[in-house]
């Protein structure tokens, strides 16, 4: 993959949840690897566990002997760390081998049969259904995902297999490092316009993502969608959608709590295929998933069980409490149009009850973008509590704030505004019937204390 000499692997930005895929894989490799991180949290703990030396100081000081010899060590970054990080710095200055995550992911690529998902969302629900149903078939894969799944607890599968599931990332272009083999494209929604400015580069970037396609391969692409495709000569062409395309769903049965349905395929229908998720977006991201390890030549019974035995991934639609008297669940939605999915599949599921989203908005850029969409998403719920933006990797914009959304909200809608600190307390004074904790930042750390919260009062 990388210089033949290398002893030890150095990652700038280590706890994210694409960057610790790959802290496992040379873990896995048996070689040395530490890095840097922000602050500590349980993914970074599990990290330490197996075997990565970690801290949390940005420190040239902490950086091990064993990753200072420029011949030996691989340094990987994240985007997300800023260019004057100043172990980064210390880095370039002596001269070391710097890549970006998705440098590596594309050697991958090229290495085995990429496996990918693209798109604004739906990427981690849909290439960790494709990565389980290839990893219990014969066929099985490697798979490098966005997300914890719960099927196996990680967010890195390893097997001897040739195919490798990779979720492909539109942030910062990284997904034009990919060489794919099959790639479905679930959505272009414009996000990121902090890095793209317009929505013409956004939908001009999935564009040449598709010419990226190795010939033999096939891009698997949501029907309807703006962006324009072109691809090499040799790369088959397919479309998706709930209920129409060259792949789509018939026959749906949503009841008790179940989803069945059929996947009608051009290669070979497979008939009552239960949802082991039953969350009704599934449907749609179960369709492509199974598509794309369908061409891959995972059988009619392989692709059954799999969707079958899918449990899900943490922050995605994912469920902490599910009585009748209370149900409660956290996801990562964090983009408008991911919003307005969730909210629509809380809604079927639960028809007629209250609702209630604590929703803490992830970027400025983000927000002062689509503050009036989030405000249309949110307000197919009764009731919307939003807490202050998320910065993440910006800094503050001026006149950028929780409230553009928030006097945006429908008129029927009951709003509230709070501190992130406030939460528990909010908990702790009052009672819910639904309850779903919405999107991308650090508000789902309190989770399981919120869960603690409300099951101590059931």
């Amino acid at each position: 993959m990388v210089t033949k000499n290398i002893k030890s692997v150095y990652f700038v930005g280590a706890g994210g949840i694409g960057m610790s895929a790959l802290v496992r894989y040379f873990i896995h490799r048996g070689l040395v690897v530490a890095g840097y991180d922000k602050t500590p949290s349980e993914l970074t703990r599990c990290l330490e566990k197996e075997g990565a030396l970690i801290h949390y100081e940005e420190n040239v000081d902490e950086i091990p002997h064993s990753c200072k010899n420029p011949e030996q060590c691989l340094v990987i970054y994240t985007p997300a760390i800023p260019a004057e990080h100043k172990e980064l710095q210390y880095f370039r200055d002596h001269g070391f081998e710097i890549q970006k995550r998705a440098q590596v992911l594309g050697t991958l690529t090229r290495q085995m049969k990429g496996l990918c998902v693209a798109g604004t969302h739906g990427k981690t629900t849909t290439s960790s259904m494709c990565a389980h149903i290839m990893h219990q078939s014969r066929l099985d894969c490697n798979a490098f995902l966005g997300g914890i799944t719960k099927n196996y607890g990680t967010n890195y599968i390893v097997s001897n297999s040739d195919y490798v599931v990779i979720e492909a990332d539109e942030f910062d272009r990284s997904f034009h490092w990919l060489s794919p083999w099959m790639t479905v494209i679930t959505s272009t929604d414009p996000d990121h316009l902090d890095i793209y400015g317009t929505k013409e580069a956004y939908l001009e970037s999935f564009r040449h993502y598709t010419e990226l396609i190795q010939p033999g391969g096939a891009l698997i692409i949501h029907r309807g969608l703006e962006m324009h495709e072109h691809l090499q000569e040799g790369v088959r062409r397919y479309d998706y959608a709930l209920n129409e395309g060259d792949f789509h769903a018939e026959n749906i049965k949503i009841e008790n709590g179940e989803i069945v349905f059929d996947f009608i395929s051009p290669i070979e229908s497979v008939r009552n295929v239960q949802l082991g998720q039953p969350v009704p977006i599934n449907i749609e991201n179960g369709v492509a998933a199974m598509a794309m390890a369908q061409l891959a030549g995972c059988t009619a019974e392989e692709l059954r069980y799999g969707i079958r035995t899918y449990s899900g991934v943490d922050r995605r639609f994912d469920f902490k409490i599910k009585t009748p008297q209370l149900v409660f669940l956290s996801d990562y939605a964090h983009h408008p149009k991911e919003i307005y999915q969730s909210a629509r599949s809380i809604r079927q599921l639960y028809k007629n009850r209250h609702i209630t989203a604590i929703f803490q908005p992830h970027l400025y850029s983000r927000t002062r973008d689509f503050y009036q969409d989030f405000a249309e998403a949110l307000s197919q719920l009764d009731e919307v509590i939003l807490t202050e933006i998320y910065p993440a990797r910006e800094q503050p914009i001026e006149g950028v704030t929780s409230q553009l959304i928030y006097d945006c909200l429908a008129s029927g809608v009951e709003k509230q505004m709070i501190s992130k600190d406030g939460v528990l307390s909010l908990l702790k004074s009052r009672s819910f019937d639904v309850l779903i904790v919405l999107g991308a930042g650090d508000l789902d750390n309190q989770v399981p204390q919120m869960t603690k919260i409300l099951k101590g009062k059931m």
